[in-house]
This record gives C-alpha cells, sequence and structure tokens, in this order.
C-alpha cells in the first residue's frame, strides 16, 4: 500500500499530526505499507522550512524513506526558495497536481 498525506495547514497541530501520521505509516508492523509521500502546500511549507521545531522529524522521516514534496507555486507565493527548506525535501510544480497523480497512481489519500 501507498499514501499520500496531504499537508497544507498552518496549524502546527495539525503539522504534528501529519508528521506523527506519517512515522505511524513506517512503523506498521504488518508490512503493508510500501510508500509514503506529504505533500506540502500553503501554510503547511512552515513544517519543512529549516531552523523550525518540526526540522528533526522532518529529517528522520527523509532518512527512513518518506518523500516530502513542497508545491513550487507555494514557495513562490511565499517568497521562499529551495535553500529554505530541509535538506532532501524535494519540490513539484503543482502539489495538488502531484497529489492527484499519486492518487492515480494508487496512493491513498490521507488530510489530518
Amino acid at each position: 500500500m501507498q499514501t499520500v498525506i496531504h499537508l497544507v495547514s498552518g496549524d502546527e497541530n495539525e503539522q504534528k499530526t501529519a508528521l506523527a501520521i506519517a512515522k505511524n505509516l513506517l512503523d506498521d508492523e504488518t508490512g503493508s505499507i510500501d510508500d509514503v509521500a506529504v505533500v506540502v502546500q500553503a501554510d503547511g511549507m512552515k513544517a519543512i522550512k529549516t531552523g523550525q521545531e518540526s526540522e528533526e522529524q522532518v529529517r528522520a522521516l527523509l532518512d527512513d524513506g518518506v518523500s516530502f514534496k513542497a508545491c513550487s507555486n507555494t514557495l513562490e507565493m511565499m517568497g521562499l526558495d529551495e535553500s529554505d527548506l530541509v535538506e532532501g525535501v524535494k519540490t513539484v510544480p503543482e502539489g495538488a497536481v502531484e497529489v492527484t497523480r499519486l492518487e492515480t497512481e494508487g496512493y491513498a489519500y490521507m488530510r489530518p
């Protein structure tokens, strides 16, 4: 199974929940989870910026194989650059298109 987590909220609790869900999916003992992706848009971008409280957890998830994909449109609108993101976070042209693409590839959709 594959899961995409859509992180769009600037609410710190929702961001923590999204990262906890990613970790819980990785820790699933049934071995049925093949891939976890987190697509980040809008105010959710705060969770994957360098210097944030969540940086260490994002790094650990990246190291464990979770892919983080940041919306380039959001970066541009917020005046951010790829260098403002935790190392290892990839960018995609449009977050909504990426979520849709992953869903058509069979990813289950989750949004905290």
